[in-house]
């Protein structure tokens, strides 16, 4: 009957954070679909140059880097915090958005809007150090409060709300931008401070259902005895290793045709689609429709047949995709094949991570998670410019090739790096026990 009594107590606890996860994953979401999707555009308006917006992803990428690896992950492995940090970091992000605007919108009075850019992309940098904790709290928790049977789920489902969470913003932002003036007034900074007040205070909310230590007090399973296991916990950390240095080399070759991808959708008609902007906005929901889709269905399929025959799926199709690129002659070709696309990231971010979750050891899942968001974030902006960028420029300036064709051997060698990747994780980690 005790028994009985506290699994019913557990299973209650659990639906209660689950609860109250899924809001917040919801409203951060929506709060980066508002902000970010028209922000490249307000920075271009302000500072004349594509280089200089491009940065702000990359500088963004580099300060969340350091504060996950040098601070937040050892921070939170050292005194069990979760639900702190993301308190805190929502609570200093919300702060720092407000000072972020002022400081820009004095610059634009005294007509130094170039500054004012330059002030934004620094600031949100200085905003993504101290944000970074709440990444680093959110992965740990996550792993924490699930068990490597349900993983791959709950994983999924949270995906899916925050695709849902991404739409609901990026219509909201259409709304607000109003040719910058969203940004230029506060609208939209005074929105997003708003949705992060909310969000910290959901997490207080739920602290109260989480113990630091011990997030859920459930019987431990067989797998979880093994996981304990000294040898064990050894041997899946060196595979960890291998899984981010596969990871490196396919979130590169994923997201380095990013940019070029948008550009090329819009070749005029005797090149490529001539994609009008309605036509543009089907194809690039085509690809959250499909990560949606993506995300619910392989997070539980990855519990019930295994997480590297899932990520498999997903890498080939990552793998092709890219090819096929070239060979659609009409948007809602375009428009599926992009969709197959979201699919291959959503089922790499939904399965990896549930990946990753069961082989850090627990003593060092706020370090080593911090590596695995890292990795992820190359996808921001330093893909694109390290390799799509400079791969597609060399061969139109260097060797006269039509933008075109250097276009489609972008996509083409973005197959071939993801390929790479993929071998390397079938050889060294796809066989890793859990």
């Amino acid at each position: 009957m005790k028994n009985a009594n506290k699994e019913a107590s557990d299973a209650t606890s659990f639906v209660n954070v689950f609860f109250n996860l899924s809001i917040f994953q919801f409203l951060t979401f929506v709060r980066r679909g508002v902000f970010y999707t028209f922000m490249i555009n307000y920075l271009y308006m302000l500072m004349q140059t594509v280089t200089s917006t491009a940065t702000l992803g990359t500088f963004n990428m580099i300060a969340s880097a350091l504060g996950q690896n040098l601070l937040w992950g050892r921070i939170s492995d050292r005194y069990k915090l979760r639900t702190k940090l993301i308190l805190i970091g929502e609570s200093i992000a919300g702060f720092v958005y407000i000072i972020v605007f002022l400081i820009h919108k004095s610059l634009i009075v005294a007509g130094n809007r170039f500054t004012a850019g330059l002030a934004i992309i620094f600031g949100l940098s200085i905003l993504e150090f101290f944000w970074s904790m709440s990444d680093v709290g959110w992965a740990a928790l996550l792993t924490d409060i699930t068990t490597v049977e349900i993983r791959g789920k709950v994983v999924g489902t949270l995906n899916f709300i925050a695709s849902l969470g991404r739409m609901v913003g990026i219509i909201f932002a259409g709304y607000l931008y109003t040719d910058g003036e969203g940004f230029k007034n506060g609208t939209i900074f005074f929105i997003v401070t708003v949705l992060l007040f909310i969000g910290a205070a959901i997490m207080t909310l739920m602290s109260r259902h989480v113990k630091e230590k011990n997030v859920m007090h459930r019987q431990t399973t067989k797998r979880e005895k093994e996981k304990q296991d000294v040898e064990l916990a050894s041997k899946n950390e060196k595979a960890y290793r291998w899984f981010l240095a596969s990871l490196i080399i396919i979130v590169l070759g994923a997201a380095s045709i990013n940019q070029v991808f948008l550009l090329f959708i819009k070749l005029k008609p005797s090149q490529g689609l001539n994609a009008s902007d309605p036509e543009m906005s089907l194809i690039l929901s085509a690809w959250t429709v499909g990560g949606m889709i993506a995300s619910i269905v392989t997070g539980g399929l990855a519990d019930k047949i295994g997480r590297s025959k899932v990520l498999f799926m997903g890498l080939s199709l990552a793998v092709i995709t890219p090819l096929l690129y070239s060979a659609a002659f009409s948007v809602p070709l375009m428009a599926l094949i992009y969709g197959l696309n979201g699919v291959a990231f959503w089922t790499i971010q939904t399965v990896g991570f549930a990946f990753a979750g069961d082989i850090i050891p627990e003593h060092k899942r706020g370090r080593l998670f911090s590596r695995y968001n890292t990795v992820m974030a190359l996808g921001w902006g330093p893909a694109g410019i390290l390799i799509g960028g400079p791969l597609a420029d060399i061969q139109i300036d260097r060797f006269g090739l039509s933008t075109y064709t250097a276009f489609v051997n972008t996509f083409n060698v973005s197959s071939i790096i993801v390929t790479l990747g993929t071998i390397l994780f079938a050889l060294k980690v796809a066989k890793t026990k859990v």
